[in-house]
């Protein structure tokens, strides 16, 4: 029997309208990261981007990632607008450890219902991101899925693709005993271990604690604090590079300081930390102590306050860190590298 109810696209849930508000309002946000590659406006169906010239063996580097559940505290508290420097942070920090300079970033927000002003925040965080890193914001795609998602919910991921000179690639085989391991600090939680902090702040409950000031946090709540965006170490990386001969690089992600510094370091190497040399930032110690969370668990699950750390030569340790911290980064000696069958080596 034909139904003779009328349908559309808008009765199922998906407002086209919002779509097209919602583009207008990135437009101001996606031009402020335009670069030199970029060869077409906004709206196409492919984003088109010219490789620059200049080097002998040019190698593309990608990276995709997203933000995990740090997106369900964005969302609580109602505010959209740097959840975008986190997908465009782990992406690029990833490629930048190759030694590849990003060149062109695209991003992914599936959501429950298309609210057009909450979509441009987003990506005005994106577009932020972007402008840190260097990266051209060439596409992307908003999905609105009716019936499957909540409507206030969204999730966010992205995509970038980077370029280095084959010969310039960051090679751990030169690494040595001897070499000293350099800290980045990190701006807090970053990106992981959020569903670790969800259940130790019950945050999905919205716990009234998270909105409440900390002075251990410098008056912030915790709910400030877990939201701060993740540092983009791009622009500084380079900067090392250049100069210095970089021999392995570790962006700290999710599994810490035992599951990313070994990523760096070849067989037969181990990088020494004394734990007491870390500069743990204080939203660490009250996840600690809130989740009666055990040492090695925090040091496996958070960076702990070190974003990213870069392997140098001893006799270029000077030179590194001032160039490092030129570049805004209050970097420090972590440890050295020493002959171990054990990568990570936290003492």
């Amino acid at each position: 029997m034909k139904n003779s109810k009328s349908e559309s696209y808008a009765a199922a849930g998906v407002d086209i309208t919002a779509g097209y508000r919602a583009v207008e309002l990135m437009k101001a946000h996606i031009a402020r990261t335009r670069n030199a590659g970029c060869l077409d406006d906004v709206g196409g169906f492919g984003g088109c981007f010219a490789l620059p010239l200049g080097m002998e063996e040019p190698v593309l580097v990608s990276g995709t990632d997203g933000c995990g559940t740090k997106v369900k505290l964005a969302i609580l508290m109602d505010k959209h607008d740097t959840i975008g420097i986190d997908a465009v942070a782990m992406c690029v920090n990833d490629i930048i450890c190759c030694g590849a300079k990003p060149l062109f970033f695209l991003d992914y927000i599936a959501c429950g219902k298309n609210y057009p002003e909450k979509i441009a925040a987003i990506v005005s965080g994106v577009a932020e991101g972007c402008v840190q890193s260097g990266a051209a914001l060439i596409g992307g795609e908003t999905a609105e899925h009716p019936g499957l998602m909540p409507v206030e919910d969204y999730d966010l991921a992205g995509f970038a693709v980077g370029i280095v000179d084959k010969k310039k690639i960051i090679d751990n085989t030169k690494m040595e005993a001897g070499n000293v391991v350099i800290a980045l600090p990190s701006t807090g939680i970053h990106s992981n271990g959020f569903s670790l902090c969800r259940k130790v702040f019950d945050i999905d409950n919205n716990n009234p604690e998270l909105y409440v000031a900390k002075e251990e946090l410098g008056g912030k709540t915790i709910g400030e604090t877990l939201l701060t965006p993740t540092r983009i170490y791009v622009k500084s990386i380079l900067a090392l590079i250049e100069k210095v001969s970089v021999k392995g690089i570790s962006h700290i992600t999710g599994g810490g300081h035992y599951e990313n510094i070994p990523r760096s370091i070849p067989d037969g190497l181990g990088a020494k930390i004394k734990k007491s040399d870390v500069r743990v930032l204080p939203i660490f110690d009250i996840i600690a102590k809130t989740g009666n969370i055990p040492e090695r668990d925090m040091f496996n699950t958070f960076n702990m306050g070190v974003g990213m750390s870069v392997v140098v030569a001893k006799e270029d340790v000077d030179t590194a860190l001032e160039i490092l911290r030129a570049n805004g980064e209050d970097a420090y000696v972590l440890g050295e590298i020493i002959e171990s069958e054990e990568k990570c080596v936290l003492i």
